[in-house]
Parts: structure tokens; C-alpha cells; sequence
């Protein structure tokens, strides 16, 4: 039987543009199928798989860098004007290589406080933060960009190393209680494998060009950090208030917790078909738990 034309191997080559913690997890995952992935980093490192993009200082890809590029993934945040880096930079360059698909790592920051309600697709974006902003504005971007490219929208991402788990043994844990709030979140590994099954059955499925990656349950945070605390076999301090905490918080932390909404993967795992991995914070916490 012919291997239909979207399945990934050794005839697709990646750039991941940003190699933070989710773009180093999907290349090491997609290398697997065979694909040849180049990495971005800021300045020149011994890694041969590597190359260097900083926007910033102008420092961009070499010509040869794009030999036979097929596959595009963006982690890199908005700059500090609200622009995309790597459009800014690159736009050109990208527009006259003959891409299969673009992908960009966004935020499901852009929908704002929904008061704990459901959010989806099919919402309208309203984002309440000034980095959320300018996330929504390079999406802009990269939809009006005419590159053939999907942007993923991500709450809080969690895997092995990264994790409740390294906040308690480091001792900057912080148990805060708010009634009524809500977090959704998403394991590294199902941000990775999400993405390989629709360009596996890109030409089976529909395309859509936002798409929710997030587990099925979000809850608050104080029972993500009880459960850690069970897991280690330790108690949980004492819970502070919201209210007498966030006089303490750094401005980043207060404006996570301004928030409260529940994000929808209906599209991604009912639509869609994608059979998440960790389904909820148990069974993604025990994975790192074991990996840690």
C-alpha cells in the first residue's frame, strides 16, 4: 500500500525557529520519524544540528540553512513592539521556499478572562494582558503571511523537568488559594504528538488554521500542587489567600491569576480525532514524577 504523501520521514526537513522547552521536545520526538530538523539558538553552539537566528542583533540564517526546508515550527515570542521575529526577519526567505506547512506556538492567553466559562475556537479573541496582545497580533501576522501555516493555541505547559515538582524541591513553591479559579493546562509530549498526527493525516483531515491543544480537565491550581505533594509523600503548607499574596507576586505571577477560563480540545480530540496521551494532570504528573 503507497504511504500517503503527509506521512513524515526522511524526505521532510523542519526548522524549529525558538528551541525553547516545547520546540526541543518536538525535535527530538519528529528526528524519530526519520525527518531531518535543524535548531535555532541565539549565538553558535557545538551542536551540529544547530543554527543561529537572533532578530535582535540581525543575525540570521545562512543560505544553505533552507536546503530543502519543508516543514516550518515557531516558538519564538512577539517582540518587544508587539512584531513577530522570525516574519520580520524572514518573511521573504520563507515565502520563496516551497513549504509544506507552518506552524506557530501561540497562547490561549489571547482569549482573556472568561470568568471560568468554556473558550473555543470559535470564540472571539478578547485578550486582557499586554502580552496577550501582542500574541494576537503576530498570528495576524502569520495568517495574513500567506505561508501555508497553523497556529496552536497553548495554556500552561508542563512535562518532565518542568513541573510542580521542581517548584517544591526548589522551595519557590507558592500555595495560593482563589475561589472559583480555574487553569488549564498541557503536557509537553501531547503539544508534540498532537502536531505529528495532523501532518500525518493532513490529507485526510480537514484543515483548520487555530486549533486548541490543551487536556481534558482543567482545574484549579491548588489541586495540581496537593497531588504533587501526595505523590513526594510530603504535607502541603497552608494555603494563602489570593488576596494576602498578591501584594508578594511579581507582576507576570499576579497577571496568572487575573484570569480564569477553561479551554476547549473539542476540535483537536473530537473533530479532529487526536487521542491525547495525558488526558488530565494525574496521569501527566505521574509521568514526570517517574521521570524525575
Amino acid at each position: 500500500m503507497k504511504k500517503p504523501a503527509s506521512l513524515l520521514g526522511n524526505k521532510n526537513k523542519f526548522l524549529i525557529l525558538g528551541c525553547g522547552y516545547s520546540g526541543s521536545f518536538f525535535a527530538k520526538t519528529v528526528r524519530k520519524f526519520g525527518c531531518s530538523v535543524l535548531t535555532s539558538s541565539r549565538s553558535i553552539c557545538s551542536d551540529p544540528n544547530s543554527f543561529v537566528f537572533d532578530s535582535e542583533n540581525y543575525m540570521v540564517p545562512d543560505e544553505n540553512t533552507f536546503d530543502g526546508v519543508t516543514h516550518i515550527l515557531s516558538c519564538i515570542p512577539p517582540d518587544k513592539n508587539g512584531k513577530d521575529p522570525v516574519l520580520r526577519s524572514l518573511k521573504n526567505k520563507l515565502k520563496s521556499l516551497p513549504l509544506e506547512w507552518v506552524g506557530y506556538l501561540s497562547t490561549t492567553g489571547v482569549y482573556g478572562d472568561t470568568k471560568g466559562a468554556w473558550v473555543s475556537e470559535i470564540d472571539e479573541p478578547n485578550p486582557f494582558q499586554r502580552r496577550s496582545h501582542k500574541r494576537l497580533n503576530c498570528e495576524k501576522e502569520w495568517i495574513e503571511s500567506g505561508l501555508p501555516v497553523q497556529i496552536f493555541r497553548l495554556p500552561g505547559i508542563y512535562g518532565p523537568g518542568r513541573s510542580t515538582f521542581e517548584a517544591i524541591k526548589n522551595k519557590k513553591i507558592r500555595v495560593i488559594y482563589k475561589k472559583n479559579q480555574i487553569f488549564s493546562r498541557i503536557h509537553v509530549a501531547d503539544i508534540t504528538n498532537a502536531i505529528i498526527y495532523l501532518l500525518q493525516n493532513k490529507n485526510s483531515l480537514k484543515f483548520y488554521q487555530v486549533i486548541n491543544i490543551a487536556d481534558d480537565e482543567p482545574c484549579s491550581q491548588i489541586e495540581v500542587i496537593q497531588y504533587c505533594y501526595n505523590l513526594l509523600g510530603l504535607t502541603m503548607p497552608k494555603p494563602i489567600l489570593f488576596k494576602d499574596a498578591q501584594e508578594e507576586l511579581s507582576p507576570i505571577a499576579k497577571s496568572f491569576w487575573m484570569e480564569n477560563r477553561r479551554v476547549s480540545n473539542k476540535l483537536l480530540c473530537e473533530t479532529l480525532g487526536y487521542k491525547l496521551i495525558y488526558k488530565n494532570y494525574k496521569i501527566g504528573l505521574k509521568n514526570c514524577y517517574l521521570k524525575s
